[in-house]
């Protein structure tokens, strides 16, 4: 990634906090693991996340209120539920306090990586204030994704809005494996055989276009997915 995304993970599980945790930086984002909600109210007034991951059983407090408490610190930060609980009620709950998204475990780490670049690709996309700074250096290309453009030198190369939000997809993960469970659920809504072609046709357009700098390439990692490699 061009940026590192700073998320709070709230978990008082020890194993699957570790886990999450690890997981998570291993993919690439910067974690801070609360395992209270006293710890986590503590550590979001002293630092700036992008995005909070919330268990909703806590041994101090619910998860239903501590992201009440985050919102009085900081109304922006975005916030998903983890939980046990699959009563309908609960997903509605979680929902109408402002949640954007719901996660029942057992957590599909997977998933969640899915989930959550999914999210930070649409906050990008909806926030004036980070559209103005959301631009990727790929090599001697430069991605723009408040004009939709991708540039060469100066010179404008014309995408299609799949090829667009693909490249994105693989900007936002810059020298990182994203794999096409992620790519197919974020691009396409749903991970098939008839996508997964679309997905290789998408690739080989993208791969012409960005074929004028020999530092950057999109790659096959071992038939798990893509990744948009860019050299030093």
């Amino acid at each position: 990634m061009d940026r590192k995304y700073k998320l709070i993970l709230v978990e008082d599980d020890t194993s699957l906090g570790y886990l999450l945790s690890e997981y998570l930086g291993m993919k690439g984002f910067v974690v801070t693991w609360a395992k209270n909600a006293q710890e986590a109210l503590v550590k979001t007034e002293t630092n700036i996340f992008d995005l909070a991951i919330l268990d909703v059983m806590l041994p101090d407090m619910d998860g239903f209120e501590l992201s009440q408490k985050i919102k009085s610190i900081n109304p922006d930060l975005p916030f998903i539920f983890l939980t046990a609980r699959s009563l309908k009620i609960d997903v509605l709950k979680g929902f109408s306090l402002g949640a954007v998204d719901y996660l029942k475990k057992p957590i599909d780490e997977e998933e969640l990586v899915v989930r959550i670049n999914a999210l930070l690709m649409r906050l990008v996309m909806d926030s004036e204030e980070q559209q103005q700074a959301a631009e990727y250096k790929i090599g001697d290309y430069l991605l723009n994704t408040e004009n939709f453009e991708l540039r060469y030198k100066g010179e404008l190369i014309k995408l299609t809005g799949k090829e667009f939000d693909l490249l994105t997809l693989l900007a936002m993960n810059q020298n990182q494996l994203c794999t096409h469970k992620e790519i197919l659920t974020t691009i396409w809504d749903k991970n098939d055989y008839f996508n997964k072609k679309s997905l290789n046709v998408f690739v080989s357009h993208l791969r012409k276009h960005l074929s004028k700098d020999p530092r950057v390439s999109i790659v096959n990692v071992n038939r798990r997915g893509f990744m948009l490699r860019v050299e030093e």
